[in-house]
């Protein structure tokens, strides 16, 4: 095996014998090494075979901003999954659920907790998933001692689901459709073009895909978030939700669905994050 790239002194980008690239982890796996050596199978803890190249570049681009720890956090929930559920699991669920958890763990860190609107359906719905949720938000709290919660072993049970979940073919038309123009409004208001194969857009397509599924389905969520978080958002995000009103209008307009001041709330973090890491 093969190191293609270093991204620190445990975790390498390697090639396997079929060409495949691959994320190997191993103590002291890359000491003394450099791209083009070889690396012993008896080094290597674990491995991370991606379905395709391209997931392994997004693996990649995550783990040059996320602890690799929160990697290994996302290994044993997908673990814990795949012997619990009895669909297969996307492989995009180690992107999702890795940067998933950085986040939530850095903005609890911060005194910043969200409410998750949908835990009450997904506690009824899927129980299953839930539990495992449950059981990894246990384990971070032991690891990290920060107490997540149950919103954020629901938001953990929502990217299981998702990741088991395919739409037919009309509701991939509609809601790509759907996605799509809430992409041209956020670009064209902050006059830039994003890079669609980088692990930022991915966070901010997977988002707008829980998004666009609600407005299809005309399941419009009530206002629970408090007033005072809201507008420390309004503040603190000034563009990014002043664009989020264009697209509330648009949604408005075109699909009669009135985005709720929660939704506002989380789609004005996800374009500033977006926005951010085009600008740098």
């Amino acid at each position: 095996m093969q190191i293609q790239k270093i991204l620190n002194n445990n975790v390498v980008i390697a090639t396997d014998s079929k060409n495949n690239e691959i994320v190997v982890m191993g103590r002291g796996l890359a000491f003394q090494k450099k791209v083009g050596d070889e690396i012993s199978e008896e080094c290597i803890d674990k491995k991370y075979r991606l379905a395709n190249n391209e997931l392994s570049q997004k693996l990649q681009e995550l783990l040059e901003d996320v602890p690799v720890s929160y990697l290994e956090l996302a290994n044993d929930i997908i673990e814990d999954a795949r012997e619990v559920l009895k669909d297969p699991l996307s492989d995009l669920l180690y992107i999702s659920i890795t940067d998933h958890l950085y986040s939530a763990i850095q903005r609890v860190k911060s005194g910043v907790r969200l409410r998750n609107l949908l835990l009450w359906d997904i506690k009824r719905f899927f129980p299953e998933e839930f539990a495992i949720g449950k059981k990894a938000v246990a384990n971070i709290y032991k690891k990290y001692r920060v107490d997540l919660g149950e919103d954020e072993a629901g938001n953990i049970a929502l990217h299981l689901v998702n990741a088991q979940t395919e739409a037919d073919n009309e509701d991939v038309y509609e809601l790509t459709e759907l996605m799509q123009e809430i992409i041209q409004i956020t670009s064209y208001y902050f006059k830039v073009q994003f890079e669609e194969d980088s692990v930022y857009f991915y966070r901010f397509t997977t988002h707008l895909r829980f998004f666009a599924s609600r407005i299809m389905s005309k399941n419009q969520l009530s206002d629970e978030t408090d007033d005072e978080l809201l507008l420390i958002i309004q503040k603190k995000y000034k563009n990014a939700y002043q664009c989020v009103e264009k697209i509330a209008e648009f949604i408005q307009k075109k699909y009669q669905y009135p985005m709720s001041n929660d939704e506002k709330l989380y789609l004005t973090i996800h374009i500033a994050r977006l926005v951010q890491k085009v600008d740098t």
